[in-house]
């Protein structure tokens, strides 16, 4: 009687699932969602093949189609996508201002405790990075933090009988040393906007301080402060110990007079350590705080985050989106992320096994923002903008320290009332 009952009920189960595959409506166990995902880290397609994997280990019902863009063209083409009531369904947000352009136009889904309980899993500075500031809601949730200094080839200045400079005064005699020798003591050049910024951002942190980063954002001090303008004229000492013809030389040159051994220095990002190993396994690189004005002062580093993962807010997959934002958020995520992406986690708990990583982690316990991208990048002209075209005339010569200054100050006034004038 038994077996006469299951051979019925198997027999009916077959008949409707052939009727359903025969009328185009799948059975509930052969169902899938693919959730289209877009970012500008097209160099990272492999290793979010395998966090997607971990994720569908124990989501098996959902499938994923990754898109990279050049970094250059991703904004154009993800604007132009979400305006169209299109896009990816998890988008690859850049931080601060980056993403407040998206969030503001209602692009992108509001998050919270009760959708994401996992937003308990970042610091509030790492939040705010994907915070839009005029709701204080989150859109996104932060994927790596970054930090900036000096990465040197340890064999070049082995070899040449240079040690790692601490202070200023050493960092001018290490280079002097260098270029005595034969070799390029700077690899940095001021032909690329974004590293001609970051090149001023590391360097003058640590000789204007965190006191002046305090007062610039309470509005107390512009740009014009004669700590900022005296850190700026500190880096037109460098100019002589940067390439030959240094104005016009691009990123992907001075990375590779870095990579080669032709430069010993490169004051660049802890972004560029996975991108440096894969371009050279055998390159003899350390990272190091920019240097002290003085013997004993603070080597503060630059920190900023880098972007997070948001949801598109005409997806229509939004729960399988949220549960992938959720998985981005957990510390499993974040140990392999930072094991496979070379980068920093700012999710709490996670484990850095990696000695150099290890090393930005301890150097960020000394830090100070990025400010320029942290807190001046929101409106046109930004502070970004202003400095990198200001910075680029110091360095070729057309400007000085306090015409920079002014002009940053300037352009910022338009749209930040602390810093007009009576």
């Amino acid at each position: 009687m038994t077996h006469t009952i299951n051979r019925r009920t198997a027999l009916t189960a077959l008949g409707a699932a052939g009727a359903a595959l025969a009328t185009g409506i799948r059975p509930a166990a052969a169902q899938s969602t693919e959730l289209s995902f877009w970012t500008w880290r097209q160099e990272d397609r492999t290793q979010y093949a395998e966090l997607f994997g971990m994720f569908t280990r124990d989501n098996p019902g959902i499938r994923f189609a990754f898109q990279g863009f050049e970094p250059q063209n991703y904004g154009t083409a993800l604007s132009t996508a979400l305006a169209a009531g299109r896009g990816p369904d998890v988008i690859h947000i850049r931080a601060y201002g980056g993403l407040e352009q998206f969030s503001k136009a209602g692009y992108l889904e509001p998050l919270s405790p009760q959708t994401v309980p996992e937003l308990a899993n970042y610091t509030p500075s790492a939040l705010a990075s994907v915070t839009d500031r005029s709701d204080r809601k989150p859109y996104a949730v932060p994927f790596a933090s970054q930090t900036l200094g000096i990465f040197y080839n340890r064999d070049v200045l082995s070899r040449n009988g240079v040690q790692p400079p601490e202070t200023w005064d050493q960092l001018i005699a290490a280079c002097k040393a260098l270029k005595d020798k034969g070799v390029i003591p700077l690899a940095n050049g001021m032909a690329t906007a974004f590293m001609a910024e970051i090149f001023t951002a590391a360097l003058t942190l640590p000789l204007h301080g965190k006191a002046f980063n305090d007062d610039l954002v309470a509005g107390k001090a512009t740009f014009e402060d004669p700590r900022y303008v005296g850190a700026l004229a500190k880096l037109l000492e460098l100019r002589e110990y940067m390439p030959p013809g240094f104005t016009g030389i691009d990123y992907p040159t001075m990375q590779q007079l870095f990579l080669s051994g032709r430069a010993a220095m490169f004051v660049g990002g802890s972004f560029e350590i996975a991108n440096f190993r894969r371009q050279n396994a055998n390159l003899p690189m350390e990272f190091m705080a920019p240097p002290a004005p003085t013997a004993g002062a603070p080597r503060l580093v630059p920190v900023f985050y880098d972007g997070g993962y948001a949801v598109n807010a005409k997806s229509d997959k939004k729960e399988a989106a949220l549960k992938l934002i959720r998985f981005f958020s957990t510390p499993a995520f974040g140990n392999k992320f930072t094991e496979l992406l070379g980068n920093i986690s700012p999710i709490a708990g996670v484990r850095i096994a990696d000695p150099m990583l290890a090393r930005v982690a301890e150097l960020n316990k000394t830090s100070g923002d990025h400010i320029t991208l942290v807190h001046f990048r929101y409106q046109s002209p930004t502070g970004s903008e202003l400095l990198t075209a200001g910075v680029q005339k110091l360095m070729g010569g057309s400007a000085t320290p306090a015409q920079v200054a002014k002009e940053v100050t300037d352009g910022i006034a338009t749209y930040h009332a602390p810093f007009r004038r009576g």
